[in-house]
């Protein structure tokens, strides 16, 4: 994917209003949209995790969109290999993809590839290392539960002392998968992440990350929140469960899922949900933010929810300038 015309990456906090300006560049510039957030690729979980209303389905043509059952195990390759030929397709047709999403490790991921258990040799990383499933996963998660992250952090300081200083010890994702790696390879995550020192793009494009105003974001997800849940989000997750999908499988990660099962196990109050799926969700976008700074190059567009046209004609003209169009 080294070659073709440039691509637009729309990227941003949850909630910042992604999918309205896609949908909007989509309709102008004759686009299809290739989903980058790591929970729409589920189905049965439309409201929960925002996918494109049947309105913005009949305006854009959208892909990777409720592509997989949430029975099923999913990784980034699987995501990559699925993008790759989504693009591959688009362009056959004369169309140009635009690529929409908040999930940091799938921007980098499509942008620069993964790392790869070996040495890298030509500077590209090929395939990324797939742990979903793997034993060393199950036995770190049983021990999680069983002496807490701090136990697991002080074990990845003394056979990885530079990730051990880049991860919380509260991050009990991250370790688990840093000790994970180093199971599987015997190599520190952070010597093979270093592979991204210096990478090439695996394709030409343009990253645009759109931020908003912290108190303005807060309220769009506080108003977002409850049309969701008066939308149905509840029905959604506890369909989910009535199917005999557990709550420790990885499409209940996604925002408010968990914090629903709650609510339906009779823990949490109607009430008391709202508030905190606002809280968490407002916590997770501060989280986004901070990978997004790290992602270079980029263009930062402010979003101002009373005039949203105006960032709209910014994108535009970077676009339009992009593909060699005039506005």
């Amino acid at each position: 994917m080294t070659d073709g015309p440039p691509t637009l990456l729309l990227a941003g906090p949850t909630a910042v209003g992604k999918t309205g300006l896609a949908v909007a560049l989509a309709e102008r510039f004759g686009l299809e949209i290739i989903s980058a957030d790591s929970m729409q690729v589920y189905r049965g979980m439309e409201i929960g995790t925002a996918q494109p209303t049947p309105e913005e389905a009949a305006r854009a043509r959208f892909h990777l969109c409720g592509v997989r059952d949430p029975a099923e195990p999913f990784s980034v390759r699987e995501w990559l290999g699925l993008c790759d030929a989504a693009h591959a397709d688009i362009l056959s047709r004369g169309k140009l993809p635009l690529y929409v999403g908040g999930t940091g490790m799938y921007l980098r991921a499509l942008r620069w590839g993964m790392f790869d258990l070996d040495e890298p040799t030509s500077g590209n990383r090929q395939s990324p290392i797939d742990t979903r499933q793997s034993v060393h996963r199950t036995q770190l998660e049983a021990e999680l539960a069983s002496i807490g992250p701090q136990a697991l952090h002080e074990r990845l300081a003394q056979v990885d002392p530079d990730a051990a200083r880049r991860i919380s010890p509260s991050d009990a994702v991250r370790i688990v998968r840093a000790l994970e790696v180093h199971a599987m390879t015997g190599r520190p995550i952070s010597r093979l992440q270093d592979q991204w020192e210096s990478p090439r793009p695996r394709f030409p494009h343009v990253l645009i990350a759109l931020v908003a105003e912290r108190g303005a974001l807060r309220e769009r997800i506080a108003r977002r929140t409850d049309e969701m849940l008066a939308a149905g989000w509840i029905d959604e997750a506890r369909a989910l469960l009535e199917r005999g999908i557990p709550p420790t499988r990885h499409c209940f990660k996604a925002l408010g899922y968990r914090e629903i099962v709650e609510h339906l196990d009779g823990r949490l109050g109607l009430d008391r949900l709202r508030d905190l799926i606002v809280t968490r969700t407002g916590q997770f976008s501060k989280r986004q933010m901070i990978w997004l700074r790290r992602e270079r190059p980029a263009l930062w567009i402010e979003i101002d929810f009373a005039d949203p046209g105006r960032a709209f004609g910014r994108v535009e003209n970077i676009l339009a300038k992009m593909i060699g169009r005039s506005v």
